[in-house]
């Protein structure tokens, strides 16, 4: 038995969770998500408790049960807390500004390098070297930080780039000639 599978997901207060015709919608107080779910698995909602099972033992099926279940667990988490991601950029001149939706950011191109943010994204930025990426979508949040992060990745010799908060960057010995 599928030891994430077979957990069962306990509800918070504020949370609703309905599951009809392959479709699980989860409704809480910072918004709404669904998830369409693989007819080998079948989803019910009890006195508060999700729980998941599987049609059959088949590999696939073990797999995907898995699979929605954190999937769902991760919907509730982000319909009741929601998820942040923090970044920094590290390097003289390197700052990052906020223009309405949109987050600005100077990297050491001749040009600013824009990033929009999509429909249940939003920035912040606190100080210009902090940026903050939330919203209730996990997936949606690390897809934004990361191309957010990759506008200028850290790098190795000097460690100046964008790169998550708690990221440690290996850092590299410059040429053997030179005094660092």
């Amino acid at each position: 038995m599928s030891r994430v599978g077979g957990a069962p997901i306990t509800l918070p207060s504020g949370v609703e969770v309905t599951a009809t015709d392959g479709v699980v919608e989860v409704k809480g107080p910072r918004g709404a998500l669904s998830q369409t779910i693989d007819p080998r698995i079948t989803t019910s909602v009890d006195d508060g408790v999700v729980t998941l099972t599987r049609s059959d033992d088949e590999r696939q099926s073990r797999a995907l049960h898995g699979l929605y279940r954190a999937l769902i667990n991760n919907m509730v988490i982000g319909v009741s807390q929601g998820y942040v991601k923090e970044l920094q950029a590290v390097g003289v001149g390197y700052r990052a500004a906020l223009r309405g939706s949109t987050l600005e950011l100077q990297v050491g191109f001749s040009h600013p390098v824009t990033v929009e943010a999509p429909d249940g994204i939003e920035f912040e930025v606190p100080e210009p070297t902090k940026i903050f990426v939330r919203g209730i979508d996990k997936q949606l949040v690390g897809q934004i930080a990361a191309d957010v992060r990759a506008a200028r990745p850290p790098e190795p010799y000097k460690g100046k780039g964008i790169r998550y908060v708690d990221e440690h960057v290996r850092r590299k010995a410059g040429k053997a000639g030179v005094a660092v």
